[in-house]
């Protein structure tokens, strides 16, 4: 039930780089048509690195590997209910023929049994604020499968100290991509060190390299791509921004699975914010840093 696109397919047969991109953002991450554009762009961005981008969808009961410009356009249509695919949800949408936007972990998946090696995203998930068991199924996907992720640290609005101490709790190296500091999605400021860093793709490849070839470790690496510098919004203005969208969320009761989508749309409509910019800034940019280090690995693997 999983689809690769001819170009995929050829990429992956001849050992060259593939990175594997995720759909949500154009189902669910931004309004349209603004979430077709970002995919389209994160698309361009791998190319231009030398590489080969492989969007991940679900359409019609079918997992996409290398999601054509219509089939993305499909999953952002405004009058579409589109669902929000994670890992725990593959089963009864394919088997329901339903079309999806894939988060993460249920890219993660994807990739992993297509074979791909490097995945980029805006940020991933993680552990909710004010909360001890409300963590994202990215996590242990990430755990789970042979992929590199490359990201903006996650999303500004979890809880990134406790996300950090899960992903070590799953031993999931996280490694900064010329950078010692956890991202903040929007910003760089976190405060929280990282122990290992990449000073370049080489260097990060070498990591991967090492991980899977050489220890034959199964799981996943995350690596930090910083927010370019010219996009980054002042911590102190997301953090005001986040605490309204949280109190507001739980005046309305939104839980579970809705509380992302829904904290980050109500970001994204504060005009004096610039969360968007500042998204399809970092998306576009983790992107590229893939499509970098896919070629090193491939290079590696030559």
């Amino acid at each position: 039930m999983i689809r690769l696109s001819d170009e995929v397919a050829a990429a992956l047969a001849a050992g060259r780089a593939v990175v594997a991109l995720e759909s949500s953002v154009v189902a669910q991450g931004l309004p349209p048509p603004q979430g077709v554009a970002a995919a389209q762009a994160c698309e361009a961005a791998v190319r231009a690195q030398g590489a080969v981008p492989a969007t991940v969808a679900i359409v019609a009961g079918e997992i996409v590997v290398g999601a054509s410009a219509a089939e993305l356009e499909r999953l952002a249509l405004p009058d579409r209910q589109v669902a929000k695919a994670g890992v725990r949800d593959l089963a009864p949408l394919l088997a329901a023929g339903a079309d999806a936007g894939t988060t993460v972990s249920a890219t993660l998946f994807a990739a992993a049994r297509a074979g791909i090696r490097l995945f980029a995203t805006g940020g991933i998930g993680g552990v909710h604020r004010g909360t001890v068991w409300d963590v994202s199924s990215d996590l242990r996907a990430l755990a789970e499968h042979p992929v590199a992720v490359v990201s903006a640290g996650a999303k500004a609005i979890l809880d990134l100290p406790a996300t950090l101490e899960v992903l070590e709790t799953l031993a999931v190296p996280v490694v900064g991509l010329g950078v010692a500091e956890f991202p903040a999605f929007y910003t760089n400021a976190s405060g929280l060190p990282l122990e290992h860093v990449a000073p370049d793709a080489a260097a990060a490849a070498r990591v991967l390299a090492t991980r899977w070839n050489e220890l034959g470790q199964r799981g996943g690496v995350l690596l930090a791509n910083p927010v370019p510098a010219a996009y980054e919004i002042p911590a102190d203005r997301v953090e005001a921004a986040i605490a309204r969208a949280l109190a507001e969320a739980e005046a309305r009761g939104v839980r579970g699975k809705a509380i992302t989508p829904f904290l980050l749309g109500t970001l994204a409509r504060d005009p004096e914010l610039g969360t968007v910019r500042t998204n399809l800034a970092l998306l576009e940019a983790n992107a590229a840093a893939a499509a970098r280090v896919a070629v090193e690995l491939a290079r590696l693997a030559a």
